[in-house]
C-alpha cells in the first residue's frame, strides 16, 4: 500500500468512527412501520406492526437483503389521521425508510397518499378498502371490493336467500364508497330500493342498542334480511355484544363483516356470535403447509400461544415478501427501481395459491366466506374456485366503469378510455 492509499484509508476509519451514525446507516435498509399502536384502531393495527416486526427479522436471519440488514423504524401515529401524515412525513423525510408497511383505514391512507406522492416513497397497504384508487407510490394488497364485497353479497343473495340489506358502517371513506358500490350493485340485481338500509355511525362507537333494535325491526318483514358490516376498529366489540343481548340470532339476520378477524374476536365471548360471517381473503384455519408453518413462526416470535394470526396480516406477508422480491430483482431499495421490478411478481400466499403483482398495482386474491365457531376461528363455508384480480375502479359505478389503472403500459391510475385522458397521478 503506498503513501496516498495508507492516508486514503487511515481517513476512512477516522471518519467512520467519528460517525457511527452513517456507517450502520450505510449497512442497513430502513423499513418504516407506520401502525396504529394506540387510540380506537390499537386493537387491529398493533398485530401489524408485530408482523412486520417478526417478517424483519426473519429476513436478517437469512442474511438481509443485499448484503444489509433490514432495520425497523416504528412510529405510532395514534389513530389520529392528520398524525399519520406528520408520521409519514417523519419517516420519509428525516428517517430515510426505503418502504412503509402501513394504515388501516383507508381515512389514514387517504391522509398519507400526499405525502408518498410528494416523497415519492413506497407505501405497501394490507386492508381491504374500498378501491377507487390507484396511486404510483402505494401497493394494495388488501382486497378491493370486487376481492370481499362484491363475493360476500353474492353470496348471501345465493346461498342464503337474502332479499333485505342493511348496509351498516363506521362514518368514513371506506364504508361509504363500499357501500355506494353495493347498493348500486344491488339495485342492478333488482333489489327494491326499500329493502335497503344504510347507516353509518363514528369511530368507538358504544351503545349499539337502539341501533340493534332498529336492525330486528326492519328483519321483521318476513323476507330474509342480512347484515353488510363494515364497522372498524373497537367498535366492534360493543356492537357484537348487543347483538348477543337483544339474541339477534345468525339463523334470523345473519352479519357478514368485513373488518372482523381473528383478532378483534379473541377479546370477545364468541358463543353468541356462532354462525355469524366474514368475508376475507385469509383465515387462520385454513390448513396449509405455508399457513402451519407461518403460525407456529408467528407464536414462537410473539411468544404467546393463544396469539392469533388475521387476513391483513397475510396481506403484510405477502407484501413484504413481493417487496423483497422485487428489491432483489432490481439489485437496489431504491423507490423508481423497486416500482418498476414489481408488476409481474410472484409470491406463494398462505393459503395455497399464488399472488401475483398487476400493473394497477393490485394482487390476484382468493375470497373466502368463513362462518364464526365458538372458539373465535371460522370454518371456511365458501371459496372462489382459484384467485380474483383486484380491480382498482368498480364496474358499478358510472363515473368509474370507463377508468382503468395501468402503471405499466399506460403509466397511469385513473385512464379515462373513453376520452382517452389520463386525470389522476401519473409519471413518465
Amino acid at each position: 500500500m503506498n503513501r496516498r492509499q495508507l492516508l486514503l484509508t487511515a481517513a476512512g476509519v477516522a471518519a467512520s468512527l467519528a460517525l457511527p451514525g452513517l456507517a450502520s446507516a450505510q449497512n442497513t435498509i430502513k423499513v418504516g412501520i407506520l401502525h396504529s399502536l394506540s387510540g380506537t384502531m390499537a386493537i387491529s393495527e398493533t398485530t401489524l406492526k408485530d408482523t412486520i416486526l417478526m417478517m424483519i427479522d426473519e429476513q436478517n436471519k437469512k442474511g438481509g437483503l443485499l448484503g444489509k440488514k433490514l432495520e425497523a423504524v416504528v412510529v405510532d401515529p395514534a389513530s389520529d389521521w392528520p398524525l399519520f401524515a406528520e408520521k409519514a412525513t417523519q419517516l420519509l423525510e428525516k428517517d430515510k425508510v426505503s418502504v412503509v408497511f402501513g394504515c388501516w383505514t383507508s381515512v389514514s391512507r387517504k391522509s398519507v397518499l400526499p405525502v408518498f406522492e410528494k416523497n415519492n416513497g413506497l407505501l405497501f397497504y394490507p386492508v381491504q378498502y374500498e378501491g377507487e384508487e390507484s396511486s404510483k407510490n402505494v401497493i394494495y394488497t388488501g382486497a378491493a371490493p370486487n376481492q370481499q364485497a362484491i363475493p360476500a353479497v353474492d353470496y348471501l343473495m345465493k346461498d342464503l336467500g337474502v332479499k333485505r340489506w342493511v348496509l351498516e358502517g363506521t362514518d368514513y371513506v371506506y364504508p361509504r364508497t363500499t357501500n355506494k358500490i353495493l347498493e348500486a350493485y344491488l339495485l342492478s340485481k333488482g333489489v327494491p330500493a326499500a329493502d335497503i338500509s344504510i347507516n353509518y355511525t363514528p369511530f368507538g362507537h358504544s351503545d349499539w342498542q337502539t341501533r340493534v333494535a332498529a336492525i330486528k325491526r326492519f328483519g321483521a318483514t318476513g323476507k330474509k334480511t342480512a347484515v353488510v358490516s363494515t364497522i372498524n376498529g373497537d367498535a366492534n366489540v360493543p356492537f357484537y355484544k348487543e347483538l348477543g343481548n337483544q339474541k339477534v340470532s345468525a339463523e334470523d339476520i345473519p352479519v357478514v363483516a368485513f373488518s372482523v378477524g381473528e383478532e378483534e374476536l379473541s377479546g370477545l365471548d364468541a358463543k353468541p356470535l356462532v354462525g355469524h360471517l366474514a368475508a376475507w381473503n385469509y383465515f387462520q384455519s385454513i390448513t396449509t403447509p405455508a399457513n402451519t408453518a407461518f403460525i407456529n413462526t408467528w407464536k414462537m416470535y410473539i411468544k404467546n400461544a393463544k396469539r392469533t394470526t388475521n387476513d391483513p396480516m397475510e396481506a403484510h406477508y405477502v407484501g413484504f415478501n413481493l417487496w423483497v422480491k422485487a428489491v432483489q430483482k432490481a439489485g437496489s431499495a431504491d423507490v423508481e427501481k423497486v416500482l418498476a421490478a414489481l408488476p409481474g411478481l410472484e409470491t406463494p400466499n398462505l393459503t395455497g395459491g399464488i399472488a401475483k403483482m398487476l400493473p394497477n398495482h393490485h394482487i390476484t386474491k382468493p375470497v373466502y366466506i368463513g362462518e364464526v365457531r365458538a372458539d373465535g376461528q371460522f370454518d371456511i363455508v365458501w371459496k372462489t374456485p382459484g384467485t380474483v384480480p383486484g380491480d382498482a375502479w368498480s364496474d358499478f359505478l358510472p363515473t368509474s366503469k370507463p377508468i382503468e389503472a395501468d402503471w405499466v403500459a399506460l403509466k397511469c391510475g385513473n385512464y379515462n378510455t373513453t376520452t382517452k385522458v389520463c386525470s389522476g397521478q401519473n409519471y413518465k
